[in-house]
């Protein structure tokens, strides 16, 4: 079947079976593979979206049932930011989203395969507090999960992420 998504700012149509995940087609249709597989349960985080501004891991979303959603992944998280399109930040020559320069000043990152998901995850957690406290950050994080850090850095990063998002942490 053929759907239309709206990921980053641009329409892709796409075929696919009814049942393919979210995480399939960005990755393997549209070749977005910042967004992670890790555990394929929505346990690790790894694919975390954004889906009409909440943070949604992908690989137990269904494709068709984000169809009329406004999808921004991690690639897109930086032309999001300041409205401009593109695929990256990085790729076109542009600036990183506040959160991912945060992660990137704060170390918050050892191999980097979690960090998309961190950091798309606790984009949306500052958007929805855009003061968060350590505590909330910690918990907020919970259904993240990295495998190298002892998490110090990325909670500091997520921290710093939020003042230059405009907060200022509590």
């Amino acid at each position: 079947m053929a759907i239309t998504l709206r990921v980053n700012r641009q329409a892709h149509t796409v075929d696919c079976a009814p049942n393919t995940l979210l995480v399939d087609v960005l990755r393997e249709k549209l070749r977005l593979t910042g967004t992670h597989v890790g555990c394929d349960t929505s346990q690790c985080g790894a694919c975390t979206v954004h889906v009409d501004g909440r943070s949604v891991k992908s690989c137990t979303m269904l494709a068709v049932e984000a169809a009329d959603a406004e999808i921004t992944t991690i690639e897109g998280l930086a032309s999001s930011a300041d409205g401009s399109s593109g695929r990256s930040g990085l790729a076109d020559g542009g600036n990183l989203h506040p959160m991912q320069a945060a992660f990137q000043e704060c170390h918050g990152l050892q191999c980097g395969f979690c960090t998309p998901g961190m950091v798309m995850s606790a984009t949306d957690l500052c958007r929805r507090n855009p003061k968060p406290t350590e505590h909330e950050v910690r918990h907020w994080l919970e259904g993240n999960l990295c495998r190298c850090t002892g998490y110090h850095n990325i909670v500091k990063a997520v921290l710093a992420g939020a003042e230059a998002m405009g907060g200022k942490a509590k």
